[in-house]
């Protein structure tokens, strides 16, 4: 029988030219197609749908092709061979034909053998072309499995490419103004880096400039573009990066047009006066492998063998997709209509459908578990979540949930969301004194609520309209600012809209008048600092005292008033006692005056010496080298020396992290012990006085009648995870809890071929080097700088 093959209106690359070399033709003809299924064990599955084999598969292949009459053209063998290696011939045995213009010979069905490694198939002229084939392919394997590799690389990459032009394609057709808001997103979900100039453009020239260049549509390696340079020979400006889940390359990159580039000297070195060789990509979708050419086959000498890559054979565990959240770890509502849970990682769950049956396995309030069917949505960077599933799902306020799918055959799970169902009522004002939301300037403000996720709008009201308010989130609060420069006084009115919830809560505030003014300076001997206490104190624009000038700092709301901190660029030599007079100037040039009197030396210490216990821990103990850090359980020590001061019973010590977000206070009778008025020992547990989430830098000062001295720094406060033992046999596991606070683990202390430990991970196991003399080396996430090591027994 003829075959016939058709121009394909594909939108295909067109390849980068090489100096001095000749381009490679595109793969732009429409060849014919395979129809695959695999089954494994009791489960069939077509063939878009798996994106790797496994020994004992069957395989199910039939070429669907024109049907004609017996002696009418060419005839054409279905053949297929598995693969094991570069330098192993793979047997005879392992070779299979069918006879296509038979209809009860005209397929395969296979099973994957013990030691293969890939299945290649081959569209074979009858004449001679089998015994050929099996010959040319046990002659040189290598080659082969070369050519097999990059054709199921270049095929999944080429998905990618399609996926991404169709894209751009079906916004250009319906709607062109949104390709600028889309294109990000649509090409970070599938990995392309964009041309930012064309988003530049007019929005009916966007499309075209995004599409027009696909001589640099160029895969990358994800890390620099030198790797596409040395393989395709020129820099890239529109570059897809492969997915960190290797689907059918066997771990190694290989840039579409350079591999096309690669089979081209590949399939030469196969060719004879018999036989030539056309590598075929294929598109996958259900059972059907639709086959692309980049030349015409021949049926005249010597005649032309498709070469067809099918997934290649895992040889290990099954590998699934690595999908992460693609946004911080914060709740999400339930009842947002267009909710989409945002994913990256693994850009082939948009352009294939290896990822199929998705779900949210959603925890119900009952102890249960909910399915909602979810799809994947490039344009949108993630999944998008049925709706009128959710609604009935019955939650609580708070649910936790999980992505969870098959990757082929392999159940796989996702990230782990935290949903909000939105819930009326409580909402107020926090952490903002009334008194102080004054017309003439901005006012932020904080307001918490039961579901912060689920909030859709927030409109502040006045008698001169409504202003809709930006907002941002944070735990339990959501923080805005109250435009009040341009308002007049009187009652405003908050109204917090939730997706879910038909009326707005309603906060009432009042906007007051202030009237300006200054009620003290505090300024302490021998400081380069002072501070302001009054109101309106943002119109200060400096301040001098006997000459020196002081420079405004940022105002911080305090009580019923202001407190503005001033500096000098020097210690301004004042004595304690010494009563003086502060002349302030404001914005507008007005100045005020302000009488006060220095105030004595603010309290100072040294520290003198410091020890650190640490308590009994089950498992293995982790131990940190040196006293530049203490583990957050581990109890800390250190004795001060006052310095122009004497320590009395009523004197105390702060500690706090480095930027002051989380402070504690010893004092005598809890941690804090005079040894006379000279000495004084601190005695504290940072972990505990601090809280779980604190840790890095510690400071402490000293405070005696109210005054706090300087911050000075005191340790490092590191958290460490428990560890329980580490198991070896053909790879060594070191299980714990908390190992995300692991940055890496090494054999030895270079941290040579170290493993590290992903963001965010929640697993008890981990793979780690094998110790050597009994030890492991750790690098803490608190601070990779402090070396700690844990004995493990041999």
């Amino acid at each position: 029988m003829k075959l016939r093959f058709l121009p394909s209106c594909l939108i295909a690359a067109v390849l980068m030219p090489l100096a001095a070399h000749a381009d490679p033709a595109p793969f732009d003809l429409t060849g014919p197609s395979l129809r695959v299924g695999v089954t494994r064990g009791a489960t069939t599955l077509p063939i878009a749908r798996v994106p790797r084999l496994a020994t004992g598969d069957r395989v199910t292949i039939a070429a669907d092709l024109p049907t004609g009459k017996k002696d009418e053209g060419e005839r054409y063998l279905l053949v297929a061979g598995f693969l094991r290696g570069a330098t192993e011939p793979p047997p005879k045995s392992w070779f299979f034909k069918a006879e296509t213009w038979k209809a009860k010979k005209a397929a395969l069905t296979l099973k994957v053998p013990d030691g293969a490694r890939q299945l290649v198939v081959f569209l074979v002229p009858d004449s001679g072309g089998f015994d050929t084939v099996v010959a040319a392919v046990r002659k040189q394997p290598g080659a082969f499995v070369r050519a097999v590799q990059d054709l199921d690389q270049a095929s999944l990459d080429r998905a990618r490419l399609d996926a991404f032009l169709d894209g751009i394609h079906a916004l250009e057709r319906t709607q062109p103004e949104r390709i600028e808001a889309v294109s990000p997103l649509l090409s970070r979900s599938l990995a392309i880096k964009l041309k930012a100039e064309c988003l530049d453009l007019a929005a009916d020239l966007q499309a075209s400039c995004l599409t027009q260049s696909r001589d640099s549509l160029v895969l990358a390696d994800g890390q620099s573009s030198t790797l596409a340079d040395t393989l395709v020979g020129a820099p890239t400006d529109l570059a897809l990066q492969l997915s960190a889940t290797p689907a059918g390359g066997l771990g190694y990159y290989s840039p579409y047009i350079g591999v096309v580039r690669d089979l081209a000297k590949i399939f030469g070195a196969f060719q004879s006066t018999q036989f030539r060789y056309i590598p075929a990509l294929a598109r996958l979708r259900d059972d059907k492998m639709a086959l692309l050419l980049n030349a015409a086959p021949s049926f005249a000498s010597p005649k032309s063998v498709m070469v067809v890559a099918m997934p290649v054979i895992e040889t290990s565990t099954p590998q699934t997709p690595t999908l992460r959240r693609a946004e911080a770890d914060q709740l999400v509502c339930a009842a947002k209509p267009d909710l989409v849970l945002p994913v990256e990682g693994a850009p082939l769950i948009y352009a294939t459908k290896f990822a199929h049956d998705m779900s949210l396995r959603v925890t119900t309030p009952q102890g249960g578990v909910t399915e909602l069917p979810v799809q994947a949505d490039a344009e949108r960077g993630g999944y998008v979540l049925d709706q009128v599933g959710m609604r009935t799902a019955g939650l609580s306020s708070v649910t936790d949930a999980t992505l969870h799918g098959r990757w082929g055959f392999t159940p796989f799970d996702g990230p782990r969301f935290r949903l909000q169902v939105p819930r009326a009522g409580g909402w107020q004002m926090v952490d903002t004194d009334p008194e102080n939301l004054v017309v003439g300037r901005d006012n932020p403000v904080a307001l918490a609520g039961p579901t912060p996720s689920c909030v859709e709008a927030v409109t502040l009201t006045s008698a001169s309209g409504d202003v809709p308010l930006a907002w941002t989130t944070a735990g339990d609060r959501i923080g805005l600012t109250l435009p009040l420069a341009k308002t007049a006084p009187g009652k405003l009115t908050l109204l917090v809209k939730q997706y879910g919830v038909e009326a707005p809560d309603r906060i009432a505030l009042t906007a007051l008048a202030e009237a300006g003014r200054i009620d003290d300076l505090t300024l302490y001997a021998g400081d380069a600092a002072g501070t302001l206490a009054g109101t309106r104190l943002d119109l200060v624009a400096g301040m001098t005292v006997d000459g020196v000038a002081f420079k405004p700092g940022e105002v911080v709301r305090a009580d019923k008033g202001d407190l503005l901190p001033l500096t000098t660029d020097k210690a301004a030599g004042f004595a304690a006692g010494q009563a003086k007079t502060a002349l302030v100037t404001l914005t507008d040039g007005r100045k005020r005056s302000v009488k006060f009197v220095v105030a004595a030396a603010r309290p100072t210490a040294t520290l003198i010496a410091k020890s650190v216990v640490a308590p009994p821990a089950p498992g293995l103990p982790v131990v940190l080298a040196g006293d530049t850090a203490i583990a957050q359980d581990a109890r800390l020590t250190f004795s001060l020396r006052a310095e122009g001061t004497k320590f009395t019973a009523g004197d105390s010590v702060e500690i706090a992290t480095a930027d002051g977000a989380m402070t504690t206070s010893a004092a005598s009778a809890r941690g804090l012990t005079v040894q006379d008025d000279r000495i004084a020992v601190v005695t504290v547990e940072p972990g505990k006085a601090l809280g779980v989430s604190a840790h890095g830098p510690l400071k402490w000062r000293l405070v005696q009648g109210g005054v706090a001295g300087d911050w000075v720094p005191l340790t490092t406060l590191v958290r460490v995870p428990g560890l329980t033992g580490v198991a070896c046999a053909e790879t060594c596991t070191l299980s714990g809890s908390d190992l995300f606070l692991l940055d890496s683990v090494a054999a030895n202390a270079g941290f040579a071929d170290a493993a590290r430990v992903p963001e965010g991970f929640t697993g008890g196991m981990l793979t780690v080097p094998k110790p050597v003399g009994g030890t492991l080396f750790l690098r803490l996430r608190d601070d990779p700088a402090v070396a700690a090591t844990v004995a493990v027994k041999s």
